[in-house]
């Protein structure tokens, strides 16, 4: 008996959620063809403050609750929502926190400046991402990173994640 392999989609953009670039519409095609392919198949992405909660159906996961991320020497708590992707039968966790996500721009304010804690919410995110897949249990065989936000998740397993059961075999 053969056990279907699992894929993780860990991105900073994917369709209809948020659409930054093109790229959002190629993440959600290439999830849902890996899904209808007979991979298992998870998908995490920033629950920024411009993805509206009611109208694509988000809900607390209760069972992930209780997870603090430390960044730059402070603990952070992480929040984990929930959405089926319409049309799919697939889930898009979405991790949220107050002071790196809540704001109603991405990564720059009105004056197209960036935001100074970009880095700090890059490492929040990567590092929510790994927790919340430790917390899961749910070991993948491959995990696809998409954008910038995502870039450090392959030196973190590398690193921090190397000895984490959950991530020994991932590619």
């Amino acid at each position: 008996m053969s056990t279907k392999k699992r894929i993780l989609f860990i991105a900073t953009e994917m369709s209809p959620y948020l659409e930054l670039t093109e790229f959002a519409e190629i993440i959600n095609k290439l999830a849902i063809k890996s899904n209808d392919s007979g991979l298992e198949v998870r998908c995490i992405m920033p629950r920024f403050g411009v993805i509206n909660e009611r109208r694509h159906r988000l809900h607390e996961v209760v069972r992930l609750s209780g997870i603090n991320v430390s960044v730059d020497n402070d603990d952070h708590p992480l929040q984990i929502k929930v959405a089926s992707l319409p049309n799919a039968r697939l889930q898009v966790y979405f991790l949220e926190n107050e002071d790196f996500f809540k704001r109603k721009q991405i990564f720059h304010d009105d004056n197209e400046d960036w935001f100074e804690d970009n880095g700090l919410r890059t490492v929040f995110f990567c590092k929510g991402a790994l927790e919340t897949v430790r917390k899961f249990g749910w070991p993948p065989d491959v995990i696809h990173c998409s954008g910038w936000m995502s870039g450090l998740i392959p030196a973190y397993i590398k690193t921090a994640y190397k000895r984490e059961p959950v991530f020994g075999t991932v590619k």
